[in-house]
């Protein structure tokens, strides 16, 4: 299989399953969608109102002191990172009184950064 047809295959799989989370998960005042977004140097997440269309807490990597220096691209680095982010997003949505969300992890197999943000955020007190 030459390149260019693997990654339409995986372009493919990846719009599917992002299709699949999204017609399930949906925000509202009360309850909002916890939304994830990587890169391959930061993760970003943030509560959603879907009902308004705006976001209501957000936090990153960027916020988190101490995190890896620049150069440093430990993969273990990465996940302990992304897991005070999950919980900041807590500590920030508790201080608002939100307490109970649904996690929307897009088109990410949920593995790695993505579940060690969702462990973060459980550890942190949010309910999902």
């Amino acid at each position: 299989m030459s390149n260019g047809v693997k990654s339409k295959l995986k372009r493919k799989s990846r719009i599917r399953r992002h299709r699949r989370v999204r017609a399930k998960v949906y925000g509202t005042a009360k309850v909002p969608r916890l939304s994830v977004r990587r890169s391959n140097k930061h993760i970003y997440c943030q509560l959603v109102n879907d009902e308004k269309g705006i976001t209501l807490i957000s936090a990153s990597d960027l916020e988190i002191k101490g995190k890896a220096q620049k150069g440093e691209s430990d993969k273990s680095r990465q996940v302990e990172v992304a897991y005070l982010v999950g919980k900041l997003i807590a500590q920030k949505a508790l201080e608002q009184k939100l307490k109970k969300v649904v996690f929307d992890r897009g088109y990410y197999k949920y593995h790695g950064r993505i579940r060690a943000l969702a462990e973060g955020a459980r550890a942190g007190g949010l309910v999902f």
